[in-house]
């Protein structure tokens, strides 16, 4: 066991956690930040991405006594006080989810996903990885590939991220 200060969505929280123990424990069990799912727990699903340092992690395979020192950010994180966040007001606007059990782990990874893109990282899709990336269709499926959604609510998420990314 170890004593630790997280730092999630700007908070501070003191915990004692197993060594062996994730990230995503940790934020359910310990912490009651439930907004990260765990689906699969082998880092298939991407349902239980956050952000670590602005990066989309899967929360499933980081272990927390890793995260000393970096900002998580869960989905509880992403809106700013009342007002959500411009990714979750357009998967509403655009009907991304059906059961929404992949939701926050979707909204997670397009908001690192867009700081991706807008840094110039390309994808394995990137016709001129010199160029500006262009997020059209085929770029943010091939970005949003590590997120599945059971109901297949695809069409309408890749349409919500790329109205965000306009």
């Amino acid at each position: 066991m170890t004593d630790m200060l997280l730092s999630i969505n700007g908070d501070e929280y003191p915990v004692v956690v197993d060594t062996r123990e994730t990230l995503l424990d940790t934020l359910r069990e310990r912490l009651d930040l439930t907004g990260a799912k765990k689906g699969c727990d082998h880092g298939q699903c991407g349902a239980c991405t956050v952000l670590v340092d602005g990066r989309r992690v899967k929360s499933c395979l980081t272990l927390t006594v890793t995260l000393d020192d970096r900002e998580i950010t869960t989905v509880e994180g992403l809106a700013d006080g009342d007002r959500p966040h411009p990714l979750q007001a357009a998967f509403i606007a655009h009907d991304a989810f059906q059961c929404g059990y992949c939701t926050p782990g979707q909204l997670c990874s397009a908001v690192g996903m867009l700081a991706e893109a807008a840094a110039g990282w390309p994808s394995v899709v990137t016709e001129d990885v010199c160029a500006e990336p262009v997020l059209d269709e085929e770029e943010i499926r091939e970005r949003m590939s590590g997120n599945l959604c059971r109901c297949g609510a695809y069409v309408n998420i890749v349409a919500a991220i790329g109205e965000v990314a306009r």
